[in-house]
């Protein structure tokens, strides 16, 4: 069993490494991931390190780096150490990257077979998942943009049906319901839901659909927030509503659909059983995942067409059947992306996270009060910090999440660091994000879905940002293939910062945190859009070819 040490003394030779060590294992830590016992930490097969011999070397290593020295990750193997100097990343990471030709899942796990490399999901392989929280906002933030679209501003009186309650999906249920609205989540894997329930993510487990609908209907009709899991596959229910004649209002998914062998369960079998059928015969396992995928999102496609604000949440389920079974009409359904959230990415909005080294909640306490004193006018913001102190519980290291925008993202890790100088906070505070962000990621299925200049496969876009950020000195950075849709679909990077007192980390911060959500900016002002346009103007972003 691991944790993350707490408390302000050092185990490694500077507070950089220090960090990378404490999220590592804090990614691992029972509380926190699906399968630590596995290296896994959510998303079917998302892994922290490629196998527990790389894992201690990485950890021994981390304790022996130089403040002047950069450790390189190849796959969750550490593979070199190499002079470079007191501002660069103390780590740089490279995750499941295949030359596009080979870019599929069947030549990924030959190789991952072979143990040459691993898939790192996002959060997993770069070392700062904080739990089910860390998607938790986006999702808050993306179904209080459908209710302002669709619904007044509010889910209230309102159903909300989706599927998946792993790692990613976990996040559904509360931010349904901290929308005012009711949720039923189905989720296949008993152990899933009931992680869910412990954590305050989902308000009761049912095993009877009759059950389950009575109580999300009579919540609806009650203008109650409740969420209630269904221990099914969402295969049979979602056409079992249909046939009842019960549409939601709302409609979407988050099962583990990017990896057709680790993530999605076919219909007719548990747990167990799936795992059975997977060893025995893998190819005819993905053939009953593809059929019922489609049967899934057919009945997404008829639940829309009776009046469903139906959309696509990022899974590449969508893209599943569109390229194993030609079902080219999945795609009528839209993505989260392109509907709710590229205007926030436009100004360089995005998920900004922080965790408390000390392990102390206190620490977040005082970073929560420092956020609402630096953004007073910010409601809606205010609305988020208030419902994550009264309804979230940490996993691992205490943390927080919250969605800012250019300068602001720069503003707060400056005031963070003028915390940690001030003893305000009793050990340094770790600032990182998900991958999924403003400037970060190439993802035709999600992220980068229907640019405006068509430039959706265009994959540039993250590797300048690991760049520039490595130019800029994160304390860790890394560039990852496939996570969130799988091997082949995307390719993104991450970053993480650690505001440690001192004058050299209010350089780092600065640069840091201004560049990254720059060119979140900077890639939506080049494909067009009005507003990221304007904001580069009003924020003094250096954009050469614009205006």
């Amino acid at each position: 069993m691991i944790k993350a040490p707490h408390g302000n003394k050092l185990s490694c030779k500077g507070w950089h490494q220090e960090a990378a060590m404490r999220m590592l294992m804090n990614n691992l830590d029972p509380d926190v991931a699906e399968h630590p016992e596995d290296l896994i930490v959510y998303g079917g097969n998302g892994k922290a390190a490629r196998n527990w011999d790389c894992y201690h070397k990485i950890i021994s290593t981390l304790q022996r780096l130089e403040n002047d020295e950069t450790l390189l990750i190849q796959s969750g193997k550490p593979v070199g150490v190499f002079r470079t100097h007191e501002e660069s990343p103390r780590v740089i990471i490279a995750n499941s990257h295949l030359v596009p030709r080979w870019g599929t899942w069947d030549k990924f796990r030959e190789y991952e077979q072979a143990g040459l490399t691993m898939y790192g999901q996002m959060t997993a392989g770069s070392w700062i998942y904080i739990g089910s929280q860390g998607i938790l906002q986006g999702t808050y933030e993306t179904f209080a943009e459908c209710a302002k679209q669709n619904f007044d501003g509010e889910l209230v009186g309102r159903l909300v049906v989706t599927a998946g309650l792993g790692g990613m999906g976990g996040a559904q249920p509360l931010a349904a319901t901290m929308n005012g609205g009711s949720c039923l989540a189905i989720e296949v894997d008993e152990s899933r839901a009931q992680k869910r329930l412990e954590k305050g993510y989902v308000d009761e487990i049912c095993y009877n659909l009759d059950e389950a609908l009575e109580k999300v209907l009579k919540a609806k009709e009650q203008k109650q927030p409740l969420s209630v899991a269904i221990v099914a596959n969402v295969a049979d229910v979602l056409p079992e509503m249909l046939k009842r004649g019960i549409i939601p209002d709302v409609l979407t998914d988050q099962t583990s659909a990017h990896d057709l062998l680790l993530g999605y369960l076919p219909s007719g079998y548990n747990v167990k059983e799936s795992e059975e059928f997977r060893t025995k015969d893998p190819k005819g396992y993905q053939e009953a995942v593809l059929d019922s995928m489609q049967v899934h999102i057919g009945a997404m496609l008829e639940m829309q067409k009776q009046g469903a604000i139906t959309f696509d949440y990022g899974n590449n389920i969508r893209g599943q059947v569109a390229d194993h079974r030609g079902m080219s009409e999945a795609f009528d359904i839209k993505g989260f992306v392109p509907l709710y959230i590229r205007p926030l990415f436009c100004e360089g909005s995005g998920p900004f996270r922080w965790a408390a080294l000390s392990g102390d909640p206190k620490d977040i306490h005082v970073t929560d009060k420092a956020i609402l004193e630096t953004f007073p006018q910010n409601e809606s913001l205010a609305k988020w910090i208030h419902k994550a102190q009264n309804q979230i519980q940490f996993q691992g290291l205490p943390a927080r999440i919250c969605w800012l925008k250019y300068g602001e993202r720069e503003e707060m890790g400056l005031k963070f660091n003028w915390l940690v100088k001030k003893g305000k906070v009793a050990a340094p505070i770790v600032i990182g994000r998900d991958h999924l962000d403003c400037g970060s990621v190439a993802s035709p299925n999600r992220e980068t879905e229907g640019m405006k200049d068509g430039s959706d496969a265009i994959a540039d876009w993250p590797l300048l940002n690991a760049m520039l950020n490595t130019a800029c000195g994160a304390s860790w950075v890394s560039i990852h293939h496939g996570g969130g849709v799988g091997i082949g679909y995307s390719i993104h990077s991450g970053m993480v910062s650690v505001a440690d007192g001192t004058a050299m980390a209010d350089r780092r911060l600065s640069r840091v945190l201004s560049a990254d959500p720059g060119t979140g900016v900077m890639r939506h002002a080049d494909a067009g859009y009005d507003v990221a346009i304007k904001t580069a103007k009003n924020k003094g972003v250096d954009l050469p070819m614009i205006g």
